[in-house]
């Protein structure tokens, strides 16, 4: 389980960096750990060695290099970068990994994918946290001393010259994480995916607050657990650390992504959403905090599926009715509708009330009915569920509850909507279907006749001006008196010819022998797009029509086929 982690400093002083690795620091201050007498209290095991340092400290060769270039002077740049490889604290016990093994390992990846930069490779056996995790830190000076071939990483002619800086980009530290994961496979290590992240984007910086912020906890609960006091606060918590835990609390609550966002505004955090990707907003920031920097589970995709996932259970907890008696009388009492909504007759049978009809009959197909005038709609009509299929699948009973109420409530929407286009009939019903269907096709024709005429316009406008701006050239190509001067000034304007030529053959292609003016083409095109938003509406009208009205004719025929055994059954009881 190797990890890499990357530090960048603007620290001047080349000799700190020696000194962390060589005598014991305070893992939370960062300042050195002192004996009695007041000295440096050296590190009990490392091994330490430097690169492209000619016989020279490191902080001499580095400060020698920036003198040299004079790079390095001002205060902002970064003057070293800090690499450190940890690994899997099983890789000892387990596959034998030791601190000299793991010493030439961080010197061979060193002068494999940082040569030209003067280093120090330095491992140590264990880190702060004491898990006996050998890791190695291979710090360099960002200035290059020579020039090296170009590498994978590298996108710039200048990462591979002499006097130039070493750059920490997102490709490079990614292909960095590969080697190293290339590096444990190769040695037979113990490894992660480093490419992908984990769940929770702790960084060294929030890591650090949370160990010294506990520390500094612990000891202020100290003296009230000594005197038999529970402190109210035990676990210390950074801020980004309780936006998580506030996003949880109202990821667990909602069911919509609205819930969610309120739920969020009630404990002062706004979310905010850009080309797709999330973001959260604190009281105590004016800046928001992305998503990508809290972890895998609070991204868009994530949320949202939670969100689903929440949805379903609500409405399968809402779907939850009583068991139906035994008896003849269903236990299920739908509400009173109003005069125009169809009546219910138990949970299977159903009568189409219909002022013309009475009940629905096999007529023959009528005109086309439309919705009256002023009429708002009829909700969302879905299909109905096949619920013996899904049992037969393995749902349980959960869902057959569901199932039935979702049934009942799709009905009373099919005869509504059904009443509310006055059909009398299913064949009336079906005529209209098809009449939709052909509709919605005639339309799609000729919104892509429309489409293809204003590509046509386009592209003339485009062979168009391209001919336009190449007119000075082609004046230019008259006024040459001889033949050999025409000659050499084709060949300097040989682009402009290319594209004029290639213009002229497009209008004569398309028999175009006079050009129309720009102003006219423009008009022209405009007019042709504003043609096609008009007929792309009419179109997602008429598609929308369809599918609703396929929806209540595929309802109509589940119902019909459903009406007849319960028919037949009740004919046989009457006999």
């Amino acid at each position: 389980m190797a990890t890499l982690k990357h530090i960048n400093s603007k620290n001047a002083d080349y000799g700190a960096a020696e000194q962390y690795l060589l005598f014991e620091h305070d893992e939370f201050t960062m300042k050195p750990v002192l004996d009695e007498t007041g000295r440096l209290i050296p590190r009990e095991d490392y091994r330490l060695s430097t690169l492209n340092c000619g016989g020279e400290d490191f902080a001499v060769a580095c400060m020698r290099a920036n003198l040299r270039y004079g790079k390095n002077q001002r205060r902002e740049d970064v003057k070293s970068h800090h690499y450190i490889i940890s690994f899997d604290p099983r890789d000892g016990p387990d596959n034998g990994l030791t601190v000299d093994r793991a010493q030439e390992l961080g010197e061979k990846f060193c002068a494999e994918h940082f040569p030209g930069h003067q280093a120090l490779v330095c491992t140590h056996p264990d880190g702060h946290n004491h898990s006996g995790n050998i890791h190695v830190h291979i710090v360099i000076n960002s200035l290059r001393i020579k020039e090296v071939p170009f590498l994978p990483y590298m996108d710039r002619p200048a990462d591979t010259k002499a006097g130039c800086k070493h750059r920490c980009t997102d490709a490079a530290l990614r292909y960095f994480k590969s080697e190293v994961m290339e590096m444990c496979h190769r040695e037979g290590l113990y490894q992660i995916d480093l490419l992908n992240g984990s769940k929770n984007r702790v960084t060294d910086r929030e890591y650090w607050a949370q160990k010294k912020g506990q520390a500094a906890l612990d000891k202020q609960n100290a003296p009230m657990i000594a005197g038999g006091i529970t402190p109210r606060q035990t676990k210390f918590e950074t801020n980004k650390e309780k936006l998580r835990q506030t996003i949880r609390a109202a990821l667990s609550a909602a069911a919509s992504f609205e819930d969610f966002s309120s739920l969020l505004l009630r404990e002062g955090v706004t979310v905010k959403e850009s080309r797709g990707r999330l973001s959260y907003l604190t009281p105590d920031r004016t800046k928001p905090i992305t998503a990508r920097k809290l972890g895998d589970d609070f991204d868009r995709a994530a949320v949202l599926a939670v969100l689903e996932q929440n949805a379903a259970r609500a409405t399968e907890k809402a779907a939850a009715i009583p068991e139906y008696p035994r008896h003849g009388k269903t236990g299920i009492q739908p509400a009173k509708a109003p005069q125009t909504a169809p009546k219910l007759v138990g949970a299977s049978s159903i009568s189409f009330a219909s002022p013309q009809a009475g009940k629905l009959t096999h007529s023959a197909a009528s005109p086309l009915p439309t919705k009256p005038d002023g009429f708002a709609g009829a909700p969302s009509v879905q299909r109905l569920v096949d619920i013996e299929k899904k049992l037969a699948e393995g749902k349980g009973r959960g869902y057959e509850r569901w199932a039935t109420m979702h049934n009942l409530k799709q009905m009373a929407a099919t005869l509504n909507v059904y009443q509310e286009y006055g059909f009398t009939s299913p064949e009336q019903l079906e005529a209209a279907v098809d009449t939709a269907y052909q509709e919605m096709r005639q339309t799609s024709g000729e919104l892509k006749a429309l489409e293809t005429k204003l590509q046509g316009k386009k592209e003339l406008q485009q062979q168009v001006l391209a001919y336009a701006k190449t007119k000075p050239t082609r004046e230019g190509l008259r006024a040459q008196k001889s033949e050999k001067a025409r000659a050499a000034y084709r060949q300097a304007n040989e682009s402009d010819f290319i594209i004029a030529e290639a213009a002229a053959r497009y209008f004569k292609a398309h028999g175009i022998t006079k050009l129309p003016a720009r102003k006219a083409l423009q008009a022209e095109i405009e007019q042709l797009i504003s043609e096609k938003d008009g007929l792309y509406n009419t179109y997602h009208e008429q598609k929308q029509r369809f599918k609703e009205l396929q929806t209540v004719k595929r309802n109509i025929d589940q119902i019909l086929r459903r009406e007849e055994p319960h028919r037949r059954k009740e004919q046989s009881h009457e006999r």
